[in-house]
């Protein structure tokens, strides 16, 4: 990879929801705290400013220790499109792009999450896989609330 080309990450998913309730599960604090968190990551807290132009907190602890993401929204169009900028220690402490677009699908709807401007192959690697982790908990969570 050349040094002026940076990672971009694509996790696509359908979830058993409409795009309204997808798009404002990013957006609720209660619902984000309950996914945001990858694999082992628990949540400690979220703070969220749900306009264009908020910032948001997301603090993780992570073995241990707590880590803070950060990032601005940058656009809200409900219920098709969310992008908002995510920074923390895994990207260098360096702002990079997050956008989801979701469409109606027979099955509920159609998560497209791209994650772009990562420093590294290997920033890519493990945000992909973060990620992937967070859209299948969203996934399972709405599953549950249909058995219900």
């Amino acid at each position: 990879m050349a040094t002026s080309e940076l990672a971009r990450v694509v996790v696509e998913r359908i979830l058993p929801a409409t795009p309204a309730e997808v798009f404002s599960a990013w957006l609720d604090r209660d619902t984000l705290c309950e996914f945001i968190g990858p694999g082992d990551a628990s949540t400690v807290d979220v703070e969220i400013d749900p306009r264009v132009g908020g910032r948001f907190v997301v603090k993780m602890r992570i073995e241990g220790r707590s880590i803070d993401h950060v990032g601005e929204y940058r656009v809200i169009d409900p219920p098709r499109r969310l992008a908002f900028t995510w920074q923390s220690p895994a990207t260098d402490n360096r702002p990079t792009l997050v956008t989801i677009e979701l469409t109606p699908h027979e099955d509920g709807t159609r998560l497209v999450l791209i994650h772009e401007q990562l420093p590294s192959e290997e920033a890519a690697r493990r945000h992909e896989k973060g990620w992937t982790v967070r859209v299948d908990k969203l996934a399972a969570r709405f599953a549950a609330a249909q058995d219900h």
